[in-house]
């Protein structure tokens, strides 16, 4: 399985952006699919996470900000991010469980910054 994000990018504090992650098959076949994110000189945290069944968890310092979802039809999820702030800069990366195991993408830069 290949996942490949996208969406990154520079923002100014209090802005939007949308980050999708696609799947090379079919994501319905995942049990989960999430986000994490890593700061440098940070280890990669989990910012958000959905199950097949649509069961979400998201990290203290998004809920509220943040919105994750999956399309099964376009192979792909998307993580809606609000409000964002500086602390939120990191590179972003897609996660996705299967039975045989964890993939990850490449990741995508957010930069939140004025």
């Amino acid at each position: 399985v290949q996942l490949v994000e996208s969406g990154g990018g520079l923002v100014q504090p209090g802005g939007s952006l949308r980050l999708s992650c696609v799947a090379s098959g079919s994501i319905f076949s995942f049990s989960a699919m999430g986000w994490y994110r890593q700061a440098p000189g940070n280890p990669r945290d989990l910012v958000a996470r959905i199950t097949r069944g649509g069961f979400m968890i998201y990290r203290d310092s998004v809920r509220g900000r943040f919105a994750i979802s999956r399309d099964n039809a376009k192979n792909t999820a998307y993580l809606q991010m609000n409000s964002l702030k500086p602390e939120d800069t990191a590179v972003y990366y897609c996660n996705a469980e299967s039975p045989t195991g964890v993939s990850w993408g490449q990741g995508t830069q957010v930069t939140v910054s004025s």
